[in-house]
């Protein structure tokens, strides 16, 4: 199975993982990703058949329900604190001119 990891690609990873490795640290990344890799093949040697995938750990129900209105937005009490009114909205002095 060792599944061995070759200098370019150490260093292809170092890059896109915007790593600078020393050569100690590529050796022992490499030792590293090996293992990864060999631990990979060995789950790949489980049999999965009759196994449901599943896509969470925990079971999740579908959260999403419909919108309804119960209370209004209150958006009339809010506009009784308006400085101003017009056409339900807020109407307020300038700020600046241009």
């Amino acid at each position: 199975m060792a599944n061995i990891i070759s200098d370019e690609t150490i260093e292809y990873v170092g890059i896109l993982a915007k790593l600078e490795l020393s050569p100690e640290e590529k050796e022992q990344a490499k030792k590293d990703m090996g293992s990864m890799l060999d631990y990979i093949d060995k789950l790949n040697e489980l049999d999965t058949t009759g196994v449901e995938p599943m896509s969470h750990v925990f079971p999740v129900q579908n959260v999403f329900r419909e919108d309804v209105v119960t209370n209004g937005d209150g958006s009339a009490d809010a506009l009784k604190n308006a400085p101003g009114m017009k056409d339900n909205m807020y109407k307020v002095p300038k700020t600046f001119d241009k």
